[in-house]
């Protein structure tokens, strides 16, 4: 399966779209003000203890306490603690950090023990961020630390070795695990992932010595500030995109910005060197995400209704506690005679469409899903297998039930970080929703005044105009010499370039200076406006 990785990087935020087949099964945004941090490594001071919940808040940093159970602290708790104490004392009398591998590991605590047994108020713990600020909830927290790579994961204060169960050959499984047990470090676990399958000691010694010197640069920040501090920083979510995903199937890697184009290059070629050709530079004046067809599948793919096939639709409801998919056949129903045969092919075919919306929307918790009712046994069990052959694209841990007697299909799924939820309903950007604006034929006329108001009153002589398509195609209409493009050129005398961008509703307009910022003309004439009031 051909994979591409297109990313959009604007002023205020990045968008990350994963496209498999030309069909878009990811997508991820964030603030570039905001910090990635799922896998982020603090130490912390215990805020408040809970112990009907058997909890405790942890402050590392944000607003709300982080939430830390007792069954995430792992069984050598006692070992990290022990060791954050030695680390902390050290650090006051300008000694080196401890080392790990020379640490004598305590017991392991009770499994069924309780968190005012391990935690006193204002105590400072070492915790690792394994769920995002979800909601009106603070992040979720873990002590079982790991350092994850390409390759390997690393897991300080434990011994074992694991090695992926997608590497099915019992002598490759044998090898890895031999050579991983010749250059751990001890008191240090490794988790082998799928892709280490056939690689060489010496990239698998390479990689664990980078996971290493990021654990032992963390420890030696302790003492140095007092907590909350991070230690450990997770890269960028597209550098762990590409980390958790990347494969040979990769086709290209498209981005929009000459810095992270650079970053991408620079971690691919330090993965795979002879694939860094794959990451290139988008530089065309249409939006990357235009181009590539991005924009049009947000549109149709986020919203309460789904179209799939043949009319047929979904209906995706949120609630607090899970999500409901209704399939519904929509004019499908008249295609065949058989109901049966018509309400398989249409199950079928949503079970292919709800699998992908799981990953594109990052629904998590419980999701029930209503699909048309079959009679047949084979054709439910048929259903059932689709739905898990489809899932096993999906990185979330995930858990499928059997068609219910009602027909409804349950299944569970990690929730890590907040749902992707984009608005696909635009407000017409003439009457703002009230249901009356000018005549549509006057709309060019309007953006021929505010270009007029550009050149001749801010001496803006460089610009961009930004608008729809359908806008676009008719300002471009007879092009060159008949155009409106070319007959405003040469009536004001500017220089400026015509965009069409898919994310505009029909009548919205954007005009773009040199440096890349979006000039507000309403502004700009009502500050005049008031400025000639004053005056008279």
């Amino acid at each position: 399966m051909n994979s591409e990785l297109v990313i959009d990087v604007q002023a205020s935020q990045v968008s990350i779209a994963l496209l498999e087949e030309k069909r878009l099964v990811e997508f991820h945004r964030e603030n570039r003000s905001g910090s990635f941090s799922v896998g982020d490594i603090y130490l912390g001071n215990v805020r408040k203890m809970m112990p009907g919940l058997n909890a405790a808040f942890v402050d590392v940093g944000f607003d709300k306490g982080a939430f830390l159970h007792y069954q995430d602290l792992g069984p050598q708790f006692a070992s990290l603690t022990a060791f954050i104490k030695e680390a902390i004392n050290n650090a006051k009398s300008n000694k080196k950090p401890p080392v790990l591998s020379k640490m004598q590991l305590q017991k392991d605590i009770d499994k069924t023990g309780s968190i005012t047994e391990v935690f006193t108020q204002g105590q400072e713990v070492l915790v690792q961020i394994s769920k995002e600020p979800i909601s009106t909830k603070g992040p979720r927290l873990t002590s079982e630390l790991s350092l994850a790579g390409r390759l390997l994961v690393l897991m300080p204060f434990s011994d074992k070795i694991y090695v992926s169960q997608k590497i099915k050959s019992a002598d490759e499984r044998n090898r890895i695990k031999q050579l991983i047990k010749s250059i751990k470090p001890r008191n240090f676990g490794v988790i082998v992932r799928t892709v280490a399958e056939g690689k060489k000691v010496a990239e698998l010694d390479g990689e664990l010595r980078i996971l290493m010197k990021r654990w032992e640069d963390g420890i030696a920040k302790i003492g140095k500030t007092k907590p909350p501090m991070l230690l450990h920083e997770e890269s960028g979510r597209m550098v762990s995109i590409l980390r958790d995903i990347f494969s040979p199937s990769f086709e290209s890697i498209c981005v929009n910005d000459k810095g992270v184009y650079e970053e991408i290059r620079d971690y691919v070629k330090m993965i795979a060197p002879d694939r860094q050709g794959i990451v290139k530079l988008y530089d065309d004046e249409i939006p990357i995400f235009d181009h590539f067809v991005v924009t049009k599948q947000i549109k149709s793919s986020f919203g309460r209704t789904v179209s799939f096939k043949n009319g047929a639709y979904l209906i995706v409801e949120h609630t607090e506690a899970m999500h409901v998919i209704d399939v519904n056949s929509g004019n499908k129903s008249k295609a065949a005679n058989d109901q049966e045969t018509n309400a398989l092919e249409v199950n079928l075919a949503a079970a292919d469409e709800i699998a992908r919306q799981l990953r594109l929307r990052n629904m998590g918790g419980i999701i029930v899903i209503d699909f048309i009712d079959m009679t047949k046994a084979e054709n439910r069990q048929k259903l059932y297998e689709r739905m898990k052959e489809n899932m096993l694209l999906d990185r979330a841990k995930h858990n499928i039930l059997q068609l219910s007697k009602f027909g409804l299909m349950q299944i569970t799924r990690q929730r890590v970080r907040s749902e992707m939820y984009i608005d696909t309903e635009e407000v017409c950007p003439t009457c703002y929703g009230k249901g009356i604006s000018q005549p549509s034929v006057l709309f060019v006329d309007s953006l021929e005044n505010k270009i007029d108001y550009l050149v001749n009153v801010l001496k803006i002589n460089k610009f961009k105009l930004i608008v729809h398509p359908y806008v676009a195609a008719f300002i471009n209409k007879g092009f060159p010499f008949f155009s409106l493009k070319w007959k405003w050129k040469r009536k004001y005398g500017y220089s400026f370039s015509l965009i069409p961008s898919q994310d505009l509703a029909f009548l919205q307009y954007q005009f773009i200076d040199e440096l890349g910022n979006e000039i507000d003309l309403k502004e700009e004439v009502e500050t005049i406006s008031i400025s000639a009031k004053k005056k008279k």
